[in-house]
Order: C-alpha cells, then structure tokens, then sequence
C-alpha cells in the first residue's frame, strides 16, 4: 500500500528524516515527489518510533523541507530482469542509459537478494583457465569463487580484466561466460574504456552493464554493485548461465559507505570507515558462488585500488578477509615493462590445492606452484643482498636462484595481452624454469612429479 507524507524535518547531505511515519520498514523503497513533478528514488536506512531515516540515490540540494512529499511504496528497492538485459547498458540504479526502450520485465528482483541456506551451496572447484600462467598457475580463478584484483591508479588491472574475460574458459566445457560488468564511480574514459574493448573482441552480446560514473550522484555507487549481482543472480540461476561478474572499483564504494556513515553521525572506526564495512563487502562477495540443483554459476572478481599502495588499509585487508584469495599488482614490476605486473610473493589462492585432479587442473599442480613460489621468493631476497654483498660473495646454488627469479618474471609472469596459454603450457613453463635449480633443492613436490615431468638435462 502506498502511503505518503510531508513531514520531512530533516535534509541533511543524501539523507532525509520524516516523522510520524506508520508501517515502514528498513529497506523500503521510497520516492521524493519534487514540486515540479520529479521523483527521485530513496531507500529506508533506518525506523526510529514514529521517524524514519531515508537515504536518497540522487542529488538533494536545494530541496527545501515544506515542498516535497515521500511516498512511501510498501516494496524493496527492485530490477527488472530478463534475458533483454544482455547487451544493454544501465546506470547504478538499473535504468537504461543506452537509448534504447526499456527492459520487458520476466520478472523484478530484490536488489538485496535472497537469503541462501548454506546447505544450499555447491563446493566450487571447477577450475578456470585464463590464459595467464601468473593467475592459472599461481592465484588460480575457480568456478563460483571470488578473487579480486589489487592494483593502484595506473596499474592495469582494466587492461588484465579485459583479458580474463576474453579467454577465460572452463576445461572441458564449450560454455561462454555471461559478463555483468559494474563501473563503481569510474571517470567516463575508464568506464567507457569497458564497453569499447568488450564491443572490440566481440562480447558485447552477452554482456550487461552497469553504469555509476565519478560525475554521478555518490549514493548509486552503493546501488550499482547490488544491480550487478541481482542480474547475475537471475541469468546464473534461472537462465543456467555461467557468469563473470566484475565490480570496478570497490574503493570507491567503501568511500560511498564512509559518506554515508558520516552522514548518519555512526561512530568512526579504522582510518574512519564505518565497523559495518567488513558485513556490507560480505553481503555483496557471498552472492557469488553454485547452487546445489542448478547448472549456472557466479564467479565474482571485485577490482579495488589500494590507497597509498597500501595492501594494510581497511579496504583491501577487508577484502583479503572475505575473498578466496587476491591477485596483487606491482608497481615495481610495471615500471620493468612487465604485463601482467603480477607480484606472485603477495598474490594467494585459498583453493589451489582442490583443484588437482581428473577434470580439473593437473596433479602437479599445487606442489609445482608452491615450488615456484619457494624458489622465486629465495632468489628476490637474495637479490636485494646484491648491492651489499655484491655478486662475488654469493654461492653458486644462489646465483642459480638468482637466474631463475629473473627467468621467472620475465618469461612466466610476463607474457602478452594477446596470448593465451593452456593450462598444460603454463605447467610445462614451470617445470622448465625448475630446470635451472640443483634437483637437491627441489623438496616442495612429490618425487613421481619429478621425474615424470622435470627436463632431462
């Protein structure tokens, strides 16, 4: 039942106050009915007895407290979905922006989504082939996971993303990935940059946008993630699609949320983000994943750029927190020329380890990465006695891991925006690059691996 009221006693930034409301509750949407006939979209934060605070998605200035009137609707914010979605671009509150009519409804979800019974969820660990031995072999991409990319500004962690999504395949399979893709307070080059290059390599098709540019009303950046994933929702498990989901940038919705925590006047917690970060990112990262019964799934990987390159801040050790791993850009191996600059040290996956087998990544896996990994991390400490030391001073098993570190970032870590190797070509790679070490020091894998695989001579 819609009700409305013109009892605002209170605009204060995006948030408004009405009193003596009845039968509201948290969440509701609601419309702020302008003098002149527009609406602009709020949502209920929270019910205080008869006083209700709302948040507005749009710009309030100059909306004075006797003009306006909220309606109250009685429903959740909601989004229409259908398959029309594909190829199609919206802006943070779900409305086409593209000039084309609106989507024919199938059906409208709850932006929220739905509670799901973890007895519900499928174990994930199907894996994911990128194409980049740095993720395949390393921070490996698995069905249903999140994994998010940490980067800074002018890393390219747009340029990686865009390769993902190009070649990522799963083994065995002739399913394409459906990509959602959400621009979270993006400047117009960097969210159009998304849309040209997936209309490039000839994806768009199958793609939905999600538009929240940095000139947009800051509000919608708390939408736009929660679009994304309601679309993804309904084309992964009601339509059994396989789906891609980015969100770019995350940062700047934890920096939406401190607004808006600010302006609610909560208790400011560490570097002053709200202590409700860490619950609101779990809302949004546990929405990925497989449904037990249904064929579809929602592998997520949220794109974040650290402040200060600062992989401590709340947002990425949050993120670490909640995610399946984290893929970690260097700065230092970016200013080398190297692409991907993958700092491999920093770089996890939680789920390595059970993705061995028949049907999924090779056996060797996991004792292979965690060698590769053990054998680059000695030969980059060492590295760093160099200009101490001075290479006279080393032994000879260390400038043998030395060699292999350089060999490793410039022939394992670094290949081209273009090229996409298989599973099996990264393996091969690695066990060559194992090659240039003492077998004596190769403890880190089961024996049978290494004779079956380890170049002779």
């Amino acid at each position: 039942m819609i009700r409305e009221y013109r009892t605002i006693s209170k605009i204060e930034g995006s948030l408004i106050v009405v009193e003596n409301v009845r039968d509201v509750v948290c969440g509701e949407l609601a419309e702020l009915v302008l003098p002149g006939g527009g609406v602009q979209s709020c949502r209920v934060l929270e019910i205080d007895g008869s006083s209700a605070v709302l948040q507005v998605f749009d710009n309030t200035a100059g909306i004075g407290l006797k003009t306006p009137k909220v309606r109250f609707t009685g429903r959740p914010p909601e989004l229409a979905v259908s398959e029309d979605m594909l190829g199609r671009i919206f802006n943070g509150m779900g409305d086409p922006i593209d000039n084309y009519a609106d989507v024919l409804a199938a059906s409208y979800k709850d932006i929220e989504g739905l509670p799901v019974n973890p007895a519900g969820r499928a174990c994930p660990n199907d894996f994911i082939q990128t194409g980049i031995s740095a993720i395949d072999g390393l921070c490996t991409l698995v069905l249903g996971r999140t994994l998010p990319i940490f980067s800074g500004h002018g890393l390219p962690h747009a340029r990686l993303a865009s390769q993902i999504v190009r070649q990522a395949r799963v083994p065995g399979s002739d399913d394409f990935f459906t990509i959602v893709f959400a621009s979270i307070g993006l400047t117009y080059e960097d969210s159009e940059y998304y849309v040209q290059e997936f209309n490039r390599i000839g994806i768009f098709d199958r793609c939905v946008f999600f538009i929240n540019r940095a000139g947009d009303p800051v509000m919608q950046r708390i939408a736009a993630p929660r679009m994304a994933l309601t679309a993804a929702e309904y084309l992964a498990f009601e339509k059994d699609m396989h789906v891609l989901v980015i969100l770019s940038d995350m940062t700047n919705y934890a920096e939406a949320q401190r607004e808006l925590s600010a302006a609610r006047k909560e208790a400011p917690e560490r570097l002053g983000y709200s202590g409700r970060l860490y619950t609101d990112l779990a809302s949004l990262f546990e929405r990925a994943g497989i449904r037990s019964g249904k064929s579809g799934s929602i592998t997520m990987i949220p794109i974040l750029t650290m402040p200060g390159n600062d992989i401590t801040h709340p947002i990425p050790d949050l993120t670490g927190c909640l995610a399946d791993g984290r893929i970690v850009l260097s700065r230092d191996l970016y200013n080398k020329g190297s692409y991907p600059p993958v700092d491999a040290c920093a770089s996890l996956a939680h789920h390595r380890s059970k993705n061995a087998g028949k049907g999924k990544a090779r056996a060797d896996h996991a004792g292979l990465s965690d060698l590769l990994l053990a054998a680059y991390s000695r030969g980059r400490s060492t590295k760093k006695l160099l200009p101490t030391l001075g290479y006279g001073a080393l032994t000879d098993d260390d400038r043998l891991f030395v060699r292999f570190s350089d060999e490793f970032e410039t022939r394992y870590i670094s290949q081209g925006d273009k090229e996409n190797r298989t599973i099996e070509e990264t393996l091969a790679l690695g066990w060559e690059l194992l090659s240039i070490l003492p077998k004596a020091e190769l403890k880190r894998v089961d024996s049978e691996f290494i004779e079956k695989y380890l170049p002779r001579g």
